[in-house]
């Protein structure tokens, strides 16, 4: 993945707009805590927090401050589903009449019946699958059973069935994470937002104080802050939301680094003349707003442009994906999200989040731009200097930012990180 900042200067983690959490889940996949293991080259707990359950289990969970709409958590409880909420509550009598009001909560796909399954010890754990000699000698579960679960996990489909975020979050959640915004709907025509002034006159009551206490309680517990990432839905009224959030985080913690990350889906399915003119000023806006309050605002999407008319999505050799299901296109960059934070995230040689901003944002441009090659053209044994070579004009990497280079835009500083290249010649 490549990061660079852009030529004419135009254009821990916070999230706001949930769609897009898909990347701590990437995170997740790689989550580390021996320093053994063949991936305790990263480092987790950047990212993650090491806590107890009531029971006593010891649990990680990201450091994470969600912000979404009523409706938006679906299957997924506020408080997340390692801690009882109602544990140690008092109940209460009343002595009037009472109306009651049922509603049938929503199913789980296939994906989150298996995750709680697996938390209860109802089916096999991913090291069970890579042991099944073991599993016929123990007796406790049959080979049958291993390898009918073994052809479930591999056959999800969950195209048809992922409405929101929480249908497809691997993760487990703080009680501290979630914060719903109940003022307007997920879902529906009315109370939506769509506007930045509307996202803009949020923060303030209980709100304000609501996040300000969420971020005292991660800060305070971490033994050196870094900064902060924050990752934000740009083309409706989150944008604005964002722009207070990175101004609130600048008044407080102004010596840190405040990573900005804006994103933007390919497509809507509300698309009308109207609702696409309010995306692009929200866009406009939000930018602008982000990026004078941030050390480093870069736009992440897969649509071929910011504009009215924006060009075709990028395609990427060896990889299938549908750029209008939000699904497939919030993994792809969740994947380059990945890629372009892990220099801050290492266990050894690590590069300070300010750091980085430092080296991108120069001369005061902010707006950076990221570019991926999924996967890079690099075989085994060969070398980085050979691999470019053979791209000759047609370099490897797509623009993941809407912005790509002019033909005669000049590059003021660059962050390339190549994964999966173990022992291969880089110079």
């Amino acid at each position: 993945m490549l990061l660079g900042s852009v030529g004419n200067g135009a254009g821990h983690g916070v999230l706001l707009g949930g769609n897009q959490i898909t990347a701590f889940s990437n995170w997740d996949a790689s989550l580390s805590y021996d320093p053994e293991s063949p991936t305790a080259e990263v480092q987790s707990d950047v990212l993650f927090r090491e806590g107890q359950t009531l029971g006593g289990h010891v649990t990680y969970t990201p450091r994470l401050i969600s912000m979404d709409l009523k409706g938006s958590l679906r299957t997924l409880p506020q408080e997340g589903s390692l801690y009882d909420p109602g544990a140690g509550a008092s109940a209460v009598t009343w002595e009037g009449s009472i109306n009651m009001h049922k509603q049938s909560p929503p199913e789980k796909n296939s994906f989150l019946e298996d995750l709680e399954k697996l938390d209860k010890g109802e089916i096999l754990t991913k090291a069970d699958f890579c042991s099944s000699s073991k599993l016929q000698h123990s007796g406790a579960v049959s080979v049958d059973t291993f390898n009918s679960h073994l052809a479930r996990v591999q056959n999800y489909k969950l195209e048809g069935s992922v409405r929101v975020w929480s249908d497809f979050l691997r993760i487990h959640l703080h009680p501290r994470t979630i914060s719903v915004i109940h003022q307007y709907n997920h879902d529906g025509e009315a109370h939506r937002l769509e506007t930045f002034g509307q996202g803009e006159s949020l923060l303030q009551g209980a709100l304000l104080e609501e996040l300000e206490d969420k971020l005292h309680f991660f800060v305070e517990e971490c033994d050196y802050l870094q900064g902060f990432q924050v990752l934000c839905d740009l083309a409706d009224g989150f944008v604005g939301l964002g722009s207070k959030v990175t101004e609130l985080l600048q008044d407080s913690y102004g010596g840190r680094g405040i990573l900005t990350w804006g994103m933007t889906p390919v497509g809507h399915r509300d698309s009308t003349p109207f609702r696409d003119v309010c995306r692009l000023l929200n866009c406009s806006l939000g930018m602008v707003h982000m990026a004078a309050h941030s050390s480093l605002f870069c736009p992440l999407t897969l649509q071929g442009g910011l504009g009215r008319r924006p060009t075709s999505p990028p395609q990427f050799p060896l990889l299938t994906y549908d750029p209008s299901l939000w699904y497939h296109s919030s993994s792809v960059l969740a994947l380059a999200l990945d890629a372009l934070t892990v220099s801050y995230r290492l266990r050894n040689n690590s590069v300070p989040m300010w750091q980085v901003a430092d080296l991108l944002a120069v001369s005061g441009r902010k707006v950076v731009a990221a570019y991926g090659a999924i996967p890079f053209p690099m075989m085994s044994g060969g070398s980085l200097p050979d691999a470019l070579g053979a791209c000759a004009d047609a370099l490897p990497w797509k623009p993941l930012s809407a912005c790509p280079e002019a033909g005669q835009g000049q590059c003021y500083g660059q962050l390339t990180t190549l994964k999966g290249f173990e022992g291969q010649k880089l110079i």
